[in-house]
């Protein structure tokens, strides 16, 4: 596993391998800059010494975020890299994980450490999952993990049996929610409240956690992703 430099000096990335329900793909952890030089691990990985000690010369690790139901797997490893950071969980993740220790609950409002590099949302109206959608600010860079995943021809590391499913759902090689979105989404006013206030964010590009991120037209991909909902 290897950091690599999506914007110069404020976001790296690092994709991961994962098992799902038998299915092989790929999450991605981001680490970005926040104002002051501090960093956010974004969906943590599981990182060995090797990635631990490539994210602390970048700069001390102040914030670590399970962002989505889905999403806090290596939060308790993360803590044990970087102890002195602090824990922000997206809501239901202090339900599936109870003995999880975390400092801030995450909502529409950003905590005051990152309030001046990020604003966020917390996407409503879906039975199966809740996420916390992010913008930062500085580099136009919307942040996503499942609420739109983008598998592809391209995409790397991923098993027959996601290929199928998404075949099947009518997601392969196009931009998509996750299926627990496309079949879960039971308050559309609350999700089109929610998909409403990202689309109304500057962001000229979307890192995902799952899939190729979205560098071309970001926010109209992300509005045709969003179709049904947002009707």
């Amino acid at each position: 596993m290897q950091l690599t430099e999506f914007i110069p000096d404020q976001i790296w990335l690092l994709d991961y391998p994962v098992n799902y329900a038998g299915c092989r793909f790929n999450a991605r952890m981001s680490v970005l800059r926040l104002t002051g030089g501090a960093l956010m691990l974004h969906s943590p990985c599981d990182m060995d010494d090797a990635t631990a000690n490539a994210i602390a010369r970048l700069g001390p690790v102040s914030s670590i975020v399970a962002p989505g139901s889905f999403h806090h797997m290596y939060v308790a490893k993360a803590q044990a890299r970087f102890p002195a950071a602090r824990t922000y969980l997206c809501p239901g993740v202090e339900r599936k994980v109870p003995g999880l220790r975390f400092d801030w609950m995450l909502g529409d409002r950003p905590p005051t450490e990152w309030g001046g590099t990020m604003d966020q949302v917390l996407i409503r109206g879906c039975r199966f999952m809740w996420e916390v959608a992010m913008l930062h600010r500085p580099s136009k860079t919307l942040l996503l993990v499942d609420a739109i995943e983008n598998f592809t021809d391209r995409t790397a590391d991923v098993s027959w049996q996601v290929k199928a499913w998404f075949k099947l759902f009518g997601m392969w090689n196009r931009p998509r929610p996750a299926p627990e979105y496309r079949l879960g989404w039971s308050d559309k006013v609350a999700a089109r409240s929610s998909l409403e206030k990202i689309l109304a964010w500057d962001f000229d590009s979307i890192v995902l956690s799952h899939g190729d991120n979205i560098t071309e037209n970001a926010k109209e991909q992300a509005r045709r992703a969003w179709t049904p909902p947002l009707r």
